[in-house]
């Protein structure tokens, strides 16, 4: 029985709406921190007992790990829940000990094989539901596309295989065909989510750590094209790597100083209100109208409790005015009552 009532939101132009604060798979698969599989799988029936009804994973967290552990917990709960993952890596069986080369600790045993065509899309889907255990997913995001990931010259050709090679084609067949209801890229950078645009329509896009408290470059032009198109956001990584949850790593590295030194006068301003920093930067992100919800990614129950009572914080408007006003906002940053 769910212990609060969520705010939802439309997803796009589709029929399916989200609770705003949804629960993410990467670091209930290991990522930096080894997580038992229970703990992750209580997690999981926690955030479900809570409320929430948008859960994410994905292939790549933990080499499949998550999405066994995800559709355990859900499997027999899926009435009313939306639940996302993600195309763009295949899994290759691997034997013996490897440098799997990522941040995940004891992942499955496979190697990641990057594919972002027509049959890597189409067998990805499936090899998804075969470790979820179910027989359909709500969205399906194109996963780590784009220069961020490859590097420029790198990404070249799997965007050919993504525009030439079929991959989106693959996509708007699972849409059309009723085996997903929405569609879009998750991704850490949002320039390549502009080149998507060109590409078609999109529903949704899960854009992680570019639109926070801490930094909002995507406001323009990708936040406004979003609402210009009417294709919704989910934003990840609303506590950019750690930093705005008490933490020293921004973007997956130790921040540099002058983020260090934003994050404090940010800070100062939330305890001038005596609103924890943390709660501030989980509410942020849903005062832009592209964004339909939130995912941050505890690794235990007791970690989602903290996140639940950062939700539950009430933050005064002139919290948002006074960071803008201090020029700790992007001019132009939609706030409650206007705009920094």
């Amino acid at each position: 029985m769910a212990s609060r009532t969520f705010e939802k939101r439309r997803v796009g132009q589709t029929d399916l709406e989200v609770t705003t604060l949804g629960l993410g798979g990467a670091t209930l698969a290991g990522s930096w921190k080894p997580v038992p599989a229970e703990q992750a799988r209580a997690t999981v029936r926690h955030a479900l007992e809570a409320g929430i009804t948008y859960f994410d994973t994905a292939p790549h967290y933990g080499f499949g790990r998550s999405e066994h552990l995800v559709g355990d917990a859900l499997r027999d709960h899926r009435a009313g829940m939306v639940l996302s993952t993600k195309v763009g890596r295949l899994m290759k069986p691997v034997r013996g000990p490897y440098d799997h080369g990522t941040e995940f600790v004891d992942p499955f045993p496979f190697q990641r094989v990057y594919d972002y065509s027509y049959d890597g899309f189409m067998r990805s889907f499936e090899d998804s539901l075969q470790r979820l255990g179910m027989n359909s997913v709500e969205i399906l995001y194109v996963h780590d596309l784009g220069a961020g990931t490859h590097g420029v010259e790198g990404n070249k050709p799997y965007w050919e295989q993504f525009t030439k090679g079929g991959g989106y084609k693959a996509l708007r067949e699972l849409r059309e065909s009723g085996a997903v209801q929405a569609i879009g890229l998750g991704v850490n950078e949002w320039q390549v989510l502009m080149d998507a645009f060109a590409v078609g329509d999109w529903d949704v896009f899960m854009l992680a750590g570019r639109y926070t408290l801490l930094e909002q470059t995507s406001l323009t032009p990708f936040l406004s094209t979003c609402v210009e198109r009417k294709a919704s956001v989910v934003a990840a990584g609303p506590f950019n790597s750690g930093i705005l949850a008490g933490g020293e790593t921004f973007n997956y590295a130790k921040a540099p100083e002058a983020v260090v030194t934003r994050v404090r006068a940010i800070e100062a301003v939330c305890k001038a209100f005596n609103v924890p920093l943390p709660a501030a930067a989980l509410q942020f992100p849903l005062t832009h109208p592209a964004v339909c919800n939130v995912v941050p990614g505890p690794r235990s129950p007791e970690e989602l409790d903290g996140i639940l009572g950062w939700w539950d914080t009430k933050i005064p408007t002139a919290l948002w005015t006074t960071l803008a006003d201090e020029g700790l906002l992007a001019p132009g940053t939609p706030i409650p009552g206007g705009t920094a």
